[in-house]
């Protein structure tokens, strides 16, 4: 029987069938793994972000990043639960976890959530003119781009600019976008990318882990005899290396390890099933409110 990692489901299987072999879908553990890494890609924002001049998070909600996590801390030093600092604190329990696993204040720290804006294809006349003129209105400028084209709002623009972006020599990258480089097969890279990576991974000790940690489990996702024994073997390397989410996924790993092995050294895998998972919820997002089941059955069986 091949499942996910839900213990709901491991546990029905065992009355049901209690004969017979549980296989953990490996589309599932490299999906868990994805979010861990990304989790420890954003942890270490403030380490990788210099190397492209990126900008951190700063203001009002930093500070009261920083409060929390000092908060956080002073009750755990002082003994007290996960679950009582949430109380106490008024914050979710997740948020309290997510809080207490970082070791330093730092790793709290995130770079901003640049998504593409209409105002981008106009930035180099922005630039431009405030670099001449540093105290030009924002409404003139937006007269400006309005007739080359531009057609957002004012306030969107002023987002823009006040968010840095107008001034930045360029779009700096993303932590997903870093996170998804870091789990891409290298050879599918783009060389400029994989010059890119090797940067950003050497910009601390811990990056430069997790992209050789991310590279040993990939090679383990393909089934093999002996995989049982790599997997113990690449935990412990885990667990020496200042990877806390990495820790609560090999936590995860052994709680579920007889199905884990058997992902890794047989060959079964709901990795085909996934996929048509994936598509279908794309075509689902993508008519969301403009057509009905109908049309759907009909894309998903003509595509």
């Amino acid at each position: 029987m091949c499942r996910d990692g839900s213990a709901t489901y491991a546990e029905a299987i065992r009355r049901a069938l209690p004969a017979a072999v549980q296989v953990a879908d490996r589309w599932h553990l490299w999906h868990n793994l994805c979010e861990a890494a990304l989790s420890e890609v954003k942890a270490h924002s403030t380490c990788w972000a210099p190397v492209l001049d990126a900008p951190i998070y700063d203001g009002s909600r930093a500070q009261t990043t920083l409060q929390r996590w000092h908060q956080v801390h002073s009750l755990l030093d002082q003994g007290v639960g996960l679950l009582e600092c949430a109380r106490r604190l008024q914050l979710a329990l997740n948020t309290v976890k997510r809080y207490a696993r970082a070791d330093r204040p730092e790793r709290m720290l995130r770079v901003p959530k640049y998504r593409a804006s209409l105002v981008d294809p106009y930035r180099e006349h922005l630039r431009k003119h405030r670099a001449e003129d540093p105290g030009v209105p924002v409404k003139h400028l937006f007269k400006e781009i309005k007739a080359l084209g531009y057609t957002g709002c004012l306030n969107l623009l002023h987002k823009y600019i006040n968010q840095g972006r107008a001034d930045a020599d360029r779009s700096h990258i993303s932590p997903r976008r870093l996170a998804r480089m870091i789990l891409t097969k290298p050879d599918n890279l783009k060389p400029e990318h994989r010059d890119l990576l090797a940067r950003l991974t050497a910009a601390c000790p811990e990056m430069t882990q997790l992209a050789a940690i991310v590279g040993r489990f990939a090679e383990l996702l393909k089934p093999q005899p002996g995989n049982a024994d790599r997997l113990s073997l690449w935990i412990v390397q885990v667990r020496a290396a200042d990877l806390p989410h990495l820790h609560a996924f090999t936590r995860g790993l052994e709680r579920d390890r007889d199905a884990v092995n058997a992902a890794l050294t047989l060959p079964y895998s709901n990795g085909p099933t996934e996929g048509v998972n994936t598509k279908t919820k794309r075509i689902a997002r993508q008519m969301h409110g403009r057509a009905g089941f109908t049309l759907l059955r009909h894309r998903i069986l003509l595509g």
